[in-house]
């Protein structure tokens, strides 16, 4: 893998539209009452210990940049010996990524840590959804 040809303008695009995509998900109006309610918080709102919002932005915005970041340079990589990888191979790629590791790497974790199947896919099908539509966005710029 190299930097050498990736586009960071189009991994910038992938993180911001990742960063975007992962507030909506987790919105007030979308799954975050649902995800809360099967995590057993009743109040749906986040603990003292819990509410610290520099690590939990400052956190989520490193993560989903290295996730982009490393997806953009699989994919550079990719077209570098395939000339006609595309935006759908590009979706499929992030999507394979998405599902196949980010998805599965999780579930005993979540499991054994005593989360539901639910906080499982809620939380997981947000990476993977968000890693597919990455890898269109960076496969395009490149």
């Amino acid at each position: 893998m190299t930097f050498s040809g990736l586009n960071f303008i189009g991994i910038l695009v992938a993180f911001a539209v990742s960063f975007i995509s992962g507030a909506i998900w987790f919105g007030p109006k979308t799954f975050y009452p649902i995800w809360m309610k099967a995590r057993g918080k009743t109040s749906g709102q986040l603990n003292a210990n819990q509410n610290k919002p520099v690590a939990l932005f400052g956190g989520t915005i490193v993560g989903v940049l290295i996730q982009t970041l490393t997806l953009g340079l699989i994919i550079n990589s990719l077209q570098l010996h395939q000339e006609n990888f595309g935006i759908l191979d590009g979706a499929g790629f992030g999507f394979a990524l998405g599902v196949g590791i980010a998805m599965f790497a999780s579930l005993s974790h979540r499991l054994f840590g005593g989360e539901s199947f639910k906080v499982w896919i809620i939380e997981t099908a947000n990476d993977a959804i968000n890693l597919t539509i990455a890898g269109a966005i960076i496969a395009f710029f490149n």
